[in-house]
């Protein structure tokens, strides 16, 4: 492990030498040379437009249906890190993996987070080993912005794209910020620590501190299952980020990263007055052992991890009408994994490198060629051992890989219409040469209204185990091909309509409406039964889903916007022995929010209220036999009544509220999440005896905690003019 370890630090090293940044254009306008997402001088266009308060909104300028969560929205809750900054969104859902790890999962277009492509300033990140807890590691206040686009955007990022792309904007090199603290704490002991710290070295160089501790004291059992409701958790994350900006318009951007973060959930029984909680190194997996009454399951999760990037932006003419980026990317995930008697230790070496050049022919026509790769080695120690089925395991190594070319052509009738049309072809390694294309349209008829449309084909290499890391905390036995990295291969085709109404305070008002629907051509299903979970490939069956999504915002008076939006879902999987696709389970039919927010008078008071409507899902076909004491059986109990009746978990409510003090430099904010109290019964099947097979706490559609109140502050110091 030292040896990985060490490795991965001397790589990040070597990799810090080349890349991309942006450049400028005469006028000393940022150039975006992605086409999709601007950044400092774009959302700076957008705050113009939006104004500065507005925390959720759609942009009203991109050519994809991009919703985006400002820096302020970012502030509208406690916003601990990344997973927690979508609670006002319906075009995102945010989950639990599992009950056990405190995993968090996205679904966008009302597919896994996995089949969204993650973005770290236009780089790709949360990539396989990093994807389960890859949320928990972006602290929110790390943040400026979130772009949210949905559907099938550029090909200049990859291929790894199919129902939409989370871009991240962190606080910048050039923030006119020397110092930015924010702490909290919440009523379940989580405690939260970031410091962010913008210095500018003369007129060229410029850099980022950033650095975030957060964890939790005591461990909660509120529904008194006899397991923890969050595991204990403990995280160090620390990055430096690097602009040099020459005279001649070049632009070099350069940034490490580290990661440490320890897990420790499960059972907690108590023995002669103690709390034991799971111990690696002596658990045992047969139920008969006389071990097994004091020795409670759990998990034992270590993640760490490297990253070091560069990036080179250098303009060809004076005029920078044509310019060349490069992007380097590399990155080691190490993750030390036990569940039960079960074990997955895993490294992983990632590289990305893009290579780009631009043209501007003139305000009508643009063009980007280019060429990209992505590399992952895989080296695996899996062993799943469970109680009366044969033991399941991989060790070794494996390569993941795929290069491509690629080129976009950019077409602009003034502000009128626009029109994006482009081609990729990837090799992959044991897959051979695939062909993607992607085509965005926009159309502005009037001022007041913006139609857009967008399709394409995305691929990408699944990675079954950690891809469905729920898995892990089940005492199911893993049939199939749960070790094979099949090509998933997806369409995804949509359109929005955007009509601007002239009412209210200001020129924020909006209704809008999104269709998407997302069609795969080769997909890995993950097919739940009540002692096996079988994995193997979709094979000519039929998966698709359709989303629908609803949006309206308005400012009635000054100061005060409400935003709602509802999104409807319908997902559907066709799985072995099924003679047509039924709902896929597990997946919200629909969800709606609410958010309103007031500001008094120089924003010194802000008032924050989320609502939300989570819809009911279909779950597994197993679960219909649980009833509502927690007890399965397959024949109903006499007086007692099914969980899930009609086979469908129930329509809860959500509540957020947050009171903020703003003074000078300093803001102070209380607030409560789960207001109503609202969580999942039962959410463990078989935690009574994790060793048996019926055993799953991966089950989950719900909140798992209570209440939470958090109280904390934000400081910052300003760089005097």
């Amino acid at each position: 492990m030292k040896s990985r370890i060490f490795i991965s630090i001397l790589a990040a090293i070597v990799s810090v030498t080349a890349a991309t940044a942006q450049v400028v254009d005469q006028h000393g306008h940022a150039i975006d040379t992605t086409d999709i997402y601007g950044e400092r001088a774009d959302s700076l266009d957008a705050a113009v437009f939006t104004s500065s308060a507005q925390g959720n909104y759609i942009s009203r300028f991109k050519d994809v249906r991009t919703e985006v969560i400002s820096a302020a929205g970012l502030c509208k809750m406690a916003c601990c890190n990344l997973a927690e900054s979508f609670e006002n969104s319906a075009s995102v859902t945010v989950g639990y993996s599992d009950a056990v790890t405190g995993a968090r999962q996205i679904r966008l277009l009302g597919l896994s987070g996995v089949y969204t492509q993650m973005l770290d300033e236009t780089r790709p990140v949360m990539r396989g080993l990093s994807a389960p807890f890859g949320l928990s590691y972006v602290p929110g206040q790390w943040l400026e912005s979130i772009q949210i686009a949905k559907g099938s955007s550029s090909v200049i990022n990859g291929v790894e794209c199919m129902t939409g792309q989370i871009n991240m904007e962190h606080r910048k090199p050039t923030d006119e910020k020397p110092l930015f603290l924010n702490a909290a704490v919440m009523s379940d002991t989580k405690m939260d620590f970031n410091i962010a710290s913008s210095l500018q070295m003369g007129y060229k160089w410029s850099t980022v501190l950033l650095g975030h501790v957060s964890g939790n004291i005591k461990p909660h059992d509120m529904n008194q299952d006899g397991f923890l409701d969050e595991p204990k958790m403990l995280q160090f994350n620390v990055a430096n980020r690097w602009l040099y900006m020459a005279d001649n318009g070049v632009q070099v951007r350069f940034g490490v990263r580290a990661i440490q973060d320890t897990r420790h959930g499960g059972q907690m029984l108590q023995i002669d007055g103690k709390h034991v909680m799971y111990d690696k190194d002596d658990y045992t997996a047969d139920p008969l052992s006389p071990e097994a009454k004091i020795q409670p399951w759990g998990s034992d999760i270590m993640n760490r991890s490297l990253n070091g990037y560069v990036k080179v932006g250098v303009p060809l003419n004076e005029e920078n009408t044509q310019n060349i980026a490069l992007i380097a990317d590399y990155s080691y995930q190490d993750m030390d994994s036990y569940f039960g008697a079960t074990q997955y230790l895993a490294g992983q070496h990632s590289a990305f490198a893009n290579l780009l050049y631009q043209n501007v022919i003139n305000d009508s026509h643009r063009f980007t060629l280019g060429l990209n790769g992505t590399f992952d080695r895989y080296d695996e120690d899996f062993k799943r051992v469970i109680w009366m089925a044969p033991v399941a395991e991989k060790t070794g190594i494996t390569d993941l890989a795929n290069t491509g070319v690629f080129g976009e052509y950019t077409f602009n009738s003034g502000e009128k219409f626009s029109a994006i049309a482009g081609l990729r072809g990837d090799w992959f390694y044991k897959q051979g040469f695939k062909v993607s294309p992607r085509v965005t349209l926009k159309y502005m008829p009037v001022d007041e209204i913006v139609i857009r449309a967008n399709g394409g084909r995305g691929l990408r290499y699944s990675t079954p185990l950690v891809d469905n890391i729920g898995v892990f905390s089940t005492g199911k036995a893993f049939v199939g091909s749960y070790n094979d990295h099949i090509l998933e291969d997806a369409w995804t085709f949509g359109g929005n309509l955007t009509y601007y109404i002239p009412v209210g305070a200001t020129s924020n008002t909006y209704v809008s409406f999104d269709y998407f629907r997302t069609q795969f051509a080769q997909q890995m299903v993950v097919d739940y039964g009540a002692t096996q979970i079988d994995f193997y490939a979709l094979d000519g069956r039929t998966a698709f889903t359709d989303n629908y999504q609803l949006d309206f915002s308005i400012d009635p008076v000054e100061r005060f916007n409400i935003t709602a939006t509802f999104r409807y879902t319908n997902a559907r999987q066709e799985y072995k022995g099924s003679e047509a696709p039924v709902e896929k389970p597990m997946t919200s039919r629909f969800k709606g929010v609410l958010n309103l927010q007031y500001a008094t008078n120089l924003n010194k008071w802000i008032f924050d209220f989320t609502a939300s409507l989570n819809g009911s899902c279909r779950v597994y076909d197993f679960m219909n036999m649980i009833n509502e004491d927690g007890s399965m059986t397959t024949d109903p109990k006499d007086g007692v009544e099914r969980m899930y009746k009609n086979g469908r978990t129930p329509v809860y409510p959500m509540l957020y509220a947050q009171v903020t003090r703003r003074f000078k430099g300093w803001d102070v904010y209380v607030g409560a999440e789960n207001l109503t109290n609202y969580t999942q019964k039962n959410p463990i099947i078989g935690a009574d005896n994790p060793r048996q097979a019926m055993f799953d706490a991966s089950c989950i559609w719900g909140p798992l905690m209570g209440i939470k109140a958090h109280v904390g502050f934000r400081f910052t110091l300003w760089k005097k003019a």
